[in-house]
């Protein structure tokens, strides 16, 4: 059937193995961003909902100007991976990328493994730790390592999140990864 070809919407984002087969070439994006970075699927993909909820185009909330009149936003993260423009200018200028964007899945998926691989050697962060992955992710790896996560019991709590994702997408995961990699179809049927 030929709308099988096509890449269908997200229907469930809390379920790794229903988003892969939604979107088919993902898979093959997380595969290659696990082989160049080593980093887990499940890993970048939990920081990626937490991030942006797997919305291409999402930008943090704006300030409100007296309340009522739309300001500035509360930074210039942008796209999948909500990476802020100098960090993403470092990524650019690191991995050579020069056409990267951040509203493409696989970039910003790409970003996520370099990010993170740099966590584990500027701060001795396990790749597969996804609670202070996203703790360096949200702070930065000179904020992370000055603990200024220790004043914030709600990041503590959101990267709580972030690992009990992790740790669901890898248990979903290990129960469908035989039949994505069989192919799309065969994801299908």
């Amino acid at each position: 059937m030929l709308t099988a070809c096509a890449s269908l919407p997200l229907t469930s984002t809390d379920n790794i193995c229903s988003i892969f087969r939604a979107k088919h070439h993902w898979h093959s994006s997380a595969l290659a961003m696990q082989e160049k970075w080593n980093l887990p699927i499940n890993v970048a993909m939990a920081v990626m909902y937490q991030e942006s909820k797997f919305r291409r185009k999402a930008k943090p909330p704006r300030r409100y100007l007296l309340g009522l009149i739309p300001w500035k936003r509360r930074s210039s993260a942008y796209g999948y991976s909500q990476a802020v423009d100098g960090t993403w200018q470092a990524y650019i200028d690191d991995t050579g990328k020069r056409f990267a964007r951040r509203t493409s899945f696989e970039d910003s998926l790409d970003f996520m493994g370099w990010y993170m691989n740099r966590s584990s050697d500027a701060a001795g962060i396990a790749l597969n730790d996804a609670y202070r992955q996203y703790l360096a992710y949200h702070e930065g790896w000179t904020g992370y390592k000055r603990g200024n996560y220790e004043k914030k019991p709600w990041l503590k709590r959101v990267a709580g999140e972030v690992q009990t994702m992790s740790d669901r997408y890898a248990y979903q995961y290990a129960g469908c990864e035989h039949s994505l990699h069989k192919g799309t179809f065969s994801a299908f049927f």
